[in-house]
């Protein structure tokens, strides 16, 4: 029988690792664990992660080696881990870098060169990859088209072979002299320090993980002052845009001049020129087949002739989204993605892995929460028993309508009022999925709501309302999800989400995690119907919370 080790690490074969949470170094292990491994599953005493293909090859990419992997896995292992893992670990890990992007001076284009022949063979012949090469140069290297360079290593990390890029950038219109005025935070300068690696080795292209909250918007404008280059910026929605450039002409020396909104409502390209993804990739109706592919986006044939010589994708994780994945054709000198969780439901982390870069830098939540720069928050979920009638609507319903029916309940206005009324003089922020629950809410508290049917103008009227402490609550639907800045709101209301989405939840959590003026604490609640599918999708909003070290209150509503 083998004697248990003092670690907190439970290393199973199928590279499932267990932590269990009480032992002795079980955060330093965590703290190691999370460079390389993703949490699946987080009860109280035993959390449980996934060493996955990705999770390695970004580990591969920030500098871990597969040695620095099974170092950690042996210190910290309870038992001794079975040498398959170690192996698993080694083959994987020592897929990265067989196969490159390079400048090619011969063709005017790229290269994708293998270590060997018939790896170069392998790859050619799948009918994905085959379709985006050129001409075969030698026996290690083919030909690969400047705009192809997403594509391939896209579909190359889908066969499991994750391409080093080594290929550089093109040089991009430079800038005058931009500086940035704020002092950043600590964690600000790292994570701008492990994007640009000095501008070598790869540097320069990634992407940077931080809570709403905690100023990322801070670091993209510190990238501009570091490239000192014409930059792109890629936003969520026309009331992001013009946050970015209010903070832009905050925190830095660019003028009025310097910065330009490029929306429905005003056409400006400046040397920093703001942008919404649907703008973006408005398509034209017009568009026939036969036409070059340009020609059915033709504002991104606008931005794709423009010297950039930085892109920064805020709320990067949205980019894998077919309509959106077109944005990767502008080719830039950097790539900066900014996100709160690259988590995605759909499992295509990957893309934006292949599209911007690896995961450069991530901040555990807790972490700078005990440092003082968001809000230490509570979040508890509320569980709210249907009423007979309605349980029996919601047996009979058909697969589809139970979820609406669940997040929907009547027996959580109630609930609303209640909590309301225990947070009076607090600003509220009220959240949900479905419009027409909304309506219902916002018209019994007789407060504001903002929809995506709201215009413009309006959305900004409730925002600025509420940022100056003159509006008390706002309904707000999963427009609130991204890039809204709202510093003293301190309570969210999430009565109703989308299928339990971690990524969701990350973003409607970092509404009130901005820091109060009085160092109050933040009050994130979730109302949802007990026994129904909307219960079991709130075990993955539950996950996601214990990942970030978040506690996680389940109570009764009264």
């Amino acid at each position: 029988m083998t004697t248990p080790l003092p670690g907190p690490l439970i290393v199973q074969s199928d590279l499932v690792v267990l932590l269990e949470t009480a032992a002795d170094g079980a955060e330093e292990a965590r703290a190691q664990l999370a460079r390389f491994a993703e949490l699946e599953k987080a009860p109280e005493h035993v959390h449980t992660y996934r060493i996955t293909p990705l999770s390695l090859w970004n580990a591969a990419v920030t500098g871990l080696t597969a040695e620095d992997v099974c170092d950690v896995l042996r210190s910290s292992a309870k038992y001794p881990p079975a040498d398959a893992v170690f192996h698993e670990i080694s083959e994987l890990m020592g897929r990265y870098g067989r196969l490159r992007l390079v400048r090619d001076h011969d063709t005017v284009g790229l290269a994708l060169v293998a270590d060997r022949p018939s790896l170069l063979e392998e790859v050619a012949r799948s009918p994905k990859i085959q379709p985006l090469l050129g001409e075969r140069l030698d026996g290690n290297r083919v030909a690969v088209r400047l705009g192809d360079r997403g594509p391939v290593k896209q579909s190359l990390l889908a066969l499991g072979w994750p391409v080093a890029d080594e290929a550089g950038f093109d040089t991009g219109e430079e800038l005058d002299d931009v500086e940035i005025l704020s002092e950043l935070r600590s964690y600000q300068a790292d994570a701008l320090a492990s994007w640009w690696l000095d501008g070598h080795d790869g540097g320069g292209n990634g992407v940077v993980t931080l809570p709403c909250g905690a100023g990322k918007t801070l670091v993209g404008l510190a990238a501009i002052a570091t490239t000192q280059m014409r930059t792109l910026v890629v936003c969520t929605s026309v009331s992001s845009v013009r946050q970015w450039m209010r903070e832009c002409l905050l925190h830095t020396s660019l003028t009025e001049d310097d910065v330009g909104e490029w929306s429905s409502h005003r056409k400006q390209i400046r040397p920093i020129t703001f942008v919404t993804y649907n703008m973006l990739t408005w398509a034209d109706p017009a568009f026939d087949d036969d036409d070059d592919f340009l020609d059915r986006y033709p504002n991104l044939r606008l931005f794709d002739d423009q010297e950039w010589g930085l892109i920064v994708y805020d709320e990067v994780h949205l980019l894998p989204a077919p309509v959106f994945r077109v944005t990767s054709r502008i080719q830039a000198v950097r790539r900066l993605g900014l996100t709160a969780t690259l988590v995605r439901e759909d499992g295509k982390e990957g893309d934006v892995f292949s599209l911007i870069g690896p995961k450069r830098f991530d901040a555990p939540w807790t972490e700078l929460e005990a440092l003082g720069w968001i809000a230490p928050a509570v979040c508890t979920e509320v569980r709210i028993d249907l009423s007979e009638v309605n349980r029996m609507t919601y047996a009979i319903a058909d697969q589809r309508a139970k979820h609406r029916l669940a997040a929907t309940a009547e027996e959580k206005l109630p609930v609303v009022s209640e909590l309301l009324e225990r947070h009076q003089g607090e600003q509220v922020l009220i959240i949900g999925q479905f419009v027409d629950q909304l309506k219902e809410i916002a018209e019994m508290l007789d407060a504001p709501l903002v929809t995506g049917r709201t215009g413009q103008k309006r959305r900004d009227e409730c925002f600025d309302a509420l940022r100056e402490g003159e509006l008390p609550v706002l309904v707000v639907s999963k427009i609130a999800n991204f890039s809204i800045d709202l510093p003293e709101v301190g309570v969210a209301i999430q009565v109703s989400g989308q299928f339990g989405s971690r990524q969701e939840e990350a973003q409607r959590l970092g509404r009130v995690l901005r820091p109060k003026s009085d160092g109050s604490v933040a009050h994130f609640y979730s109302l949802v119907s007990r026994d129904t599918e909307e219960s079991r999708f709130a075990r993955n909003r539950q996950r996601f919370l214990a990942e970030q070290g978040y506690r996680y209150e389940i109570v009764d509503a009264a």
